[in-house]
């Protein structure tokens, strides 16, 4: 009886342990199968939109401060425009039905996507920024105006680059496993060549829910 028990501890030890091991495997097969809907699934929004978006006003933030022309001439109006910008292109791009559209066609760009992109480009330093001082001076100062053509233009940019990640990027054949802390997994590879890192929260004893997304 008392080695019966000891038996039922360690598969009970085995099967906690080894469970964010087990929906890493599920998420794997669910993208090589094109199952968007179980990846949807998988997703707690909630936590992963506002971690991309400060992920990403953050970004923007640091970006600002490398040129203080731009900050001069657009100030907060400028930041605020792009924050909005960032703010509607997580909205729309972080729900289950773009989710699973995403994985279903194997990250071919729709608007949402592209908008994301562009979000993406602009805080990570993608703009061209001397034809935005330049058509901030032109403008006279319009910044909402300014914004929407660089967006347009990034949106078209970042669009060209993630039909060619789609054709020639490589996904990670064995993406790097490991625990970040006792409710905490994290996932890292490569996905159509970006740099991916997903974290993972534990929810009840062996049920697991992404938590968030790590951008490049």
């Amino acid at each position: 009886m008392k080695k019966l028990v000891i038996l039922l501890i360690i598969i009970a030890v085995a099967v906690y342990a080894g469970s964010p091991y087990y929906s890493a495997y599920q998420l794997k097969n669910a993208y090589d199968d094109k199952d968007g809907a179980t990846i949807a699934a998988a997703i707690d929004y909630e936590q992963v939109r506002p971690s991309v978006q400060n992920q990403l006003t953050s970004q923007f933030a640091t970006t600002m401060t490398k040129y203080p022309l731009i900050s001069e001439l657009g100030g907060e109006p400028l930041t605020e425009a792009a924050n909005g910008f960032i703010a509607r292109a997580v909205e729309g791009a972080i729900t289950p039905q773009n989710i699973e559209k995403v994985i279903n066609t194997q990250g071919q760009a729709n608007t949402a996507t592209k908008e994301l992109a562009a979000a993406w480009a602009i805080a990570s330093d993608q703009v061209d920024l001397k034809n935005l001082i330049q058509s901030l001076i032109i403008q006279r100062g319009d910044v909402d105006a300014v914004v929407k053509s660089q967006m347009q233009q990034v949106m078209k940019k970042q669009a060209a680059e993630l039909e060619q990640q789609v054709a020639q990027g490589n996904d990670s054949e064995k993406p790097t496993l490991s625990y970040c802390g006792i409710n905490c997994f994290s996932i890292s590879g490569q996905v159509k060549g970006y740099p991916l890192t997903i974290e993972m929260q534990r929810e009840g004893l062996i049920d697991w829910k992404i938590v968030d997304i790590v951008l490049p």
